[in-house]
C-alpha cells in the first residue's frame, strides 16, 4: 500500500475530505460573523445558536411537516433571518453606539437564551436527520470514495461564499451597506434606510449561520450544544482572517479545516489546538489578522 510519511494513502484522503468539510462549515459561520462585524461592528456570539436553531428549524420541518431537505435548505435560513431582524430592530440596534461590550454580552446572553431552550423541550441527546435520498451513495474517484452528499456540501459552500463575497464588494447594494457603515448620516441624507439596510446585514448573517446548521444536519447529529462545540473555533478563524474580511473569513476557514484534518493523520494529539496556536503565531506576527487592515 502506497504511504507518506508512514500514512497510507487512503487514509490521508479520508481526513482530507473530513477537514474539507470542517473547513466548509468554518467558512460559511466565519463568513456570517465576518459580515456582522465587518458592517454592523458586532461581535455576534449568538452565532453558534442561529447555526443550532437552522438545524433544528430543518429537523421540526421534517418531523411535523414533512418537509424534506430540499425545502429545508431554503425555509430554515429565512425563518431564523426573519426571526433575528427582528432581535436585530427591537433590541440588538439599540447597543450600536455603545461599547461593543455591551453587544457581545447581549448576543451571548441570547445564545444561552436559545440553547436553554431547546435543550429544555428537546434534552441534550442528538436528534438524526437523513440526507436527501437524490445524494444517497458516493462516487468512486479512483483514489478515493468520495460519498455524494459530503462532496455537494463543499460544493454549495463554496457557491454561497463567492455568491456572498460577490455581493458585499462587486453590487452597489454591497458598496452601499459599506459607505453605511462608515458615515451613516451621509448615506441617510441621500435617502437611503440605514436603519433597514443594517436589520438586512444581520438577517444575511443569521441566515447564513443557519443554512450552514442545514447542511450539517445530515452530518452530525442535530442537538442544542453543536453551536457551542464550534463557535469558539470560528471565532478563531475569523480572527486568523481579520475581523471583519470577506475574503479572510473564506480562505481562512477551508485552510484551517484542510489543516487541522492533516493534523489528525500526522500529530492527533494536537489537532484540537492546531487553530489555536496558529491563532496566536498570527496575532503575534500580524495582529489585525491576515487579511486584516491596521487600524
Amino acid at each position: 500500500m502506497t504511504t507518506l510519511l508512514g500514512v497510507p494513502l487512503p487514509a490521508l484522503y479520508g481526513q482530507l475530505l473530513i477537514g474539507l468539510i470542517n473547513g466548509s462549515f468554518y467558512a460559511l459561520l466565519s463568513l456570517g460573523l465576518a459580515v456582522i462585524f465587518g458592517l454592523l461592528r458586532v461581535i455576534n456570539f449568538a452565532h453558534g445558536a442561529q447555526y443550532m436553531v437552522g438545524a433544528f428549524v430543518a429537523f421540526l420541518l421534517l418531523r411535523f411537516g414533512a418537509i424534506g431537505f430540499w425545502w429545508a435548505l431554503i425555509l430554515a435560513p429565512l425563518t431564523v433571518a426573519l426571526v433575528s431582524a427582528i432581535i436585530e430592530r427591537t433590541m440588538l440596534s439599540r447597543l450600536y453606539r455603545l461599547d461593543h461590550l455591551y453587544g457581545l454580552l447581549f448576543t451571548f446572553g441570547l445564545a444561552l437564551i436559545l440553547e436553554g431552550l431547546f435543550r429544555h423541550y428537546w434534552g441534550a441527546a442528538g436528534q438524526p436527520y437523513p440526507s436527501p435520498p437524490e445524494l444517497a451513495g458516493g462516487t468512486n474517484l479512483g483514489f478515493m470514495f468520495l460519498p455524494n452528499y459530503r462532496g455537494f456540501v463543499v460544493v454549495a459552500s463554496l457557491v454561497v461564499c463567492i455568491a456572498v463575497w460577490a455581493l458585499i464588494e462587486k453590487t452597489s447594494l454591497g458598496a452601499t451597506l459599506r459607505a453605511a457603515t462608515e458615515n451613516p448620516q451621509l448615506v441617510q441624507a441621500f435617502g437611503v434606510n440605514v436603519p433597514l439596510l443594517l436589520t438586512l446585514t444581520y438577517a444575511l448573517g443569521a441566515g447564513l449561520a443557519a443554512l450552514a446548521g442545514v447542511l450539517a444536519a445530515p452530518i452530525y447529529q442535530v442537538n442544542p450544544m453543536m453551536g457551542t462545540n464550534l463557535i469558539i473555533i470560528v471565532f478563531a478563524v475569523v480572527v486568523i482572517g481579520g475581523m471583519g474580511s470577506i475574503v479572510g473569513a473564506i480562505v481562512s476557514g477551508y485552510l484551517l479545516g484542510i489543516l487541522e484534518g492533516l493534523t489528525r493523520v500526522f500529530y492527533p494529539e494536537a489537532s484540537n489546538i492546531v487553530v489555536f496556536v496558529i491563532m496566536a503565531v498570527v496575532l503575534l506576527a500580524r495582529p489585525a489578522g491576515l487579511f486584516g487592515k491596521e487600524a
